[in-house]
């Protein structure tokens, strides 16, 4: 698809996920806590972060993985008008709120970019699967604890 001059001319992407007829709208996203402070991969979050998910349903979480200062996770669109951006903000909210302690917060956004083929969906979970590998802090992914799926999110 040929771009515009306007998009040739642009320094920055453009902030937002946009459905697209046609297709899932399923987006990647790499999300830190502030100072990259290592407290998010325990079970105490993970159990948090789980029930806020699943109450969470502007959008519908995904397959995740919790690293010990960022997550990597793939969030699909349900039907409404909220915001890929404003449900992360929502759901950080009620998280930091819940857990009550100053030192366990997230970055403010983060690193989210939408999935454009079912190859594309696999690829990146398999790669953000074995990050707990790549990291030394297992020998084999399935070993690691603090992963999931809250929502199966399907391309077809």
């Amino acid at each position: 698809m040929p771009t515009s001059p306007r998009d040739q001319s642009r320094k920055r992407r453009v902030k937002g996920v946009f459905p697209v007829e046609g297709q899932p709208t399923i987006v990647y996203d790499t999300i830190c806590t502030q100072g990259r402070v290592p407290w998010l991969a325990n079970a105490e979050v993970h159990q948090l972060l789980i029930e806020i998910w699943k109450t969470a349903t502007a959008w519908r979480m995904g397959r995740y993985v919790l690293m010990p200062d960022h997550l990597h996770c793939f969030a699909g669109y349900c039907d409404g008008d909220v915001s890929y951006d404003r449900w992360v903000v929502y759901w950080k909210s009620r998280f930091s709120n819940r857990i009550g302690q100053p030192q366990c917060r997230f970055q403010a956004g983060g690193f989210d970019r939408r999935v454009r083929s079912a190859a594309s969906y696999e690829s990146e979970w398999r790669y953000l699967r074995d990050n707990p590998v790549r990291a030394g802090l297992v020998m084999n992914s399935d070993e690691w604890p603090f992963q999931g799926e809250i929502h199966p999110l399907r391309w077809d």
